[in-house]
């Protein structure tokens, strides 16, 4: 649970704004506002996502900096209530519906600052998402960097030693890695994972479509990365309830729930959204096995109808033309 996660880090004084007041446009507003983002989104040759705790907030893990978000009641004196753990949470619509938008093609990077493990739990592939924050189902090893996926949360913070060690077998005959697993999930003055960071750097510099999803943008560096594609000539589309700090820099902010955006885009755009059929961790963007394993059936079949066909083919060949059978045949 979010509410788990927060007690369990550091103490922290700078956890930004809470509590701000939300914001809603009228549903004329948002329908209009959709439409010309699906308009941007059919036009967009590399539409980056960025993802915050708001996405998740349909499916009972409670924000951060909402009028009900863990930081806000904090300042309060207040516990945030909760309806469900990890384990047990769902996808959201919004989940599924940047699945359905990547396999059509239009998602081609999602940067994430959520630890829920929703995304690669809905079947988003792990090689085109930056989880910048970690990911309470991931640990790591620290010694080859061969990261596992685990069905039960970790349950260690701050890139602390999870109890458990690397399996890998590093080449024929050695000993497996053994290096030491550690969690993912980062604390307040941990460095954000170099590799994820450097994906994301990359990917929002060569959008030219930016669209964040239920995030204030606050915590930096990860709420600045939508302004590298604004900077690179890109457009930034900010959906959240409450302002964010870069909103004079958008090119539409869509003041509504997630979920509904994301409904709205889904129709507009002629797409289905995915249903959930349980976790599915998904490594690869690039379709492999059922295409190579087509291309493996047909090229098995060519090779035996050749065998069988190529002495046929010969003894033809020698009827035909007696005087050349001299030469080597080619089949």
């Amino acid at each position: 649970m979010s509410v788990n996660y927060a007690a369990g880090l550091s103490p922290y004084a700078n956890k930004g704004v809470c509590g701000l007041p939300e914001v809603f446009d009228s549903p004329e507003e948002v329908r209009a506002k959709v439409e010309t983002l699906a308009q941007l989104i059919k036009e967009s040759q590399y539409m980056v996502v960025h993802s915050g705790a708001g996405i998740s907030t349909s499916v009972g893990i409670p924000d951060f900096r909402g009028p009900k978000g863990v930081w806000t009641l904090e300042e309060k004196g207040e516990l945030p209530h909760f309806d469900t753990t990890f384990e047990d949470a769902r996808p959201s619509l919004t989940h599924m519906a940047l699945l359905g938008l990547q396999r059509a093609g239009y998602v081609k990077y999602l940067i994430s600052q959520n630890v829920d493990g929703l995304h690669v739990r809905s079947g988003f592939p792990r090689d085109i998402l930056s989880e910048l924050h970690g990911n309470m189902f991931v640990e790591q090893c620290e010694k080859c960097g061969r990261q596992y996926v685990r069905e039960k949360v970790i349950g260690v913070m701050g890139l602390k030693p999870t109890g458990r060690y690397c399996d890998v077998v590093r080449s024929r005959g050695l000993r497996a890695c053994r290096g030491k697993l550690i969690s993912t999930i980062l604390d307040w003055e941990d460095s954000l994972p170099v590799r994820d960071l450097n994906k994301a750097d990359e990917a929002s510099r060569r959008a030219d479509l930016a669209l964040t999803l239920g995030t204030s943008l606050q915590i930096k560096p990860s709420g600045d990365l939508p302004l590298l594609t604004k900077r690179n000539g890109g457009k930034v589309v900010i959906v959240n309830l409450q302002p964010t700090k870069h909103d004079k820099h958008a090119h539409i902010c869509i003041h509504s729930y997630v979920d509904e955006v994301m409904k709205q885009l889904m129709e507009l755009l002629g797409l289905d959204i995915p249903k959930w059929e349980g976790p599915t961790v998904c490594e690869s963007s690039t379709p492999t096995s059922e295409h190579s394993n087509d291309h493996k059936v047909i090229n098995k079949a060519f090779n035996k109808v050749c065998h069988v066909a190529a002495p046929l083919l010969k003894a033809l060949f020698i009827t035909i033309c007696p005087r050349s059978h001299s030469y080597r045949s080619r089949l």
